[in-house]
């Protein structure tokens, strides 16, 4: 059985791997934006879940006649700061702007899942479901932010921050899952999982000798 990870983060396939999965990587193209747009007033839950399945549907209409039995998982995540749902800033002003709203304050970064079943090249099942975890963020100098900034981590990440790479140094805690915080909840993949029949243990990959 194949996962197929329909996303380009190399934060996630990271974690996949350290959690004893290989995926492959196929990035669905899907325009965001359009796909926010297309919604009416979404709770935050619904927008990122959407964003998720989006980005699912585009994966397996571009890979299922190559599958034969896999799993697809896709995932988005954004940052519901003081109310306002934001996701990647894209350049260094949008991220001054969000550290100008984040920094000292706590925020809840959302990660929606949406995991496809695959089998004989059909899509047979299919599950979602959202984590929510809060992050509390520390107050960078000055001088340290425009050095992560400069960095260009911010930039391509949801919320304009990483746990798991230099952003943690400015990340005092969180109440949640971490592994959702990095981008993709593994404790909800596995429950996922099992609710399009299959189980984590399956995708293990074998250690070598």
């Amino acid at each position: 059985m194949r996962l197929v990870l329909a996303s380009q983060s190399p934060a996630r396939l990271a974690l996949l791997r350290s959690a004893g999965f290989d995926p492959s990587v196929v990035v669905s193209g899907v325009d965001e934006d359009a796909v926010a747009a297309s919604l009416t007033d979404p709770a935050p839950e619904e927008l990122v879940t959407a964003l998720a399945s989006a980005k699912g549907n585009a994966v397996f209409a571009e890979v299922a006649g190559a599958l034969t039995d896999a799993v697809i998982v896709a995932c988005d995540s954004m940052l519901d700061i003081g109310g306002e749902m934001v996701g990647k800033p894209g350049t260094p002003e949008v991220a001054r702007r969000r550290w100008a709203a984040m920094a000292g304050n706590s925020g809840d970064l959302l990660t929606g899942h949406a995991i496809i079943r695959v089998e004989s090249g059909h899509r047979t099942k299919e599950a979602t479901g959202t984590q929510r975890t809060t992050v509390h963020f520390g107050r960078p100098s000055e001088e340290e932010l425009e050095a992560y900034i400069a960095s260009g981590e911010p930039l391509q990440v949801a919320g304009a921050f990483t746990l798991d790479g230099l952003g943690g140094w400015f990340v005092d805690g969180i109440e949640g899952d971490p592994s959702s915080v990095i981008g993709l909840s593994l404790p909800l993949v596995r429950r996922l999982l099992a609710e399009v029949g299959v189980s984590v243990v399956d995708l293990w990959t074998p250690p070598t000798s």
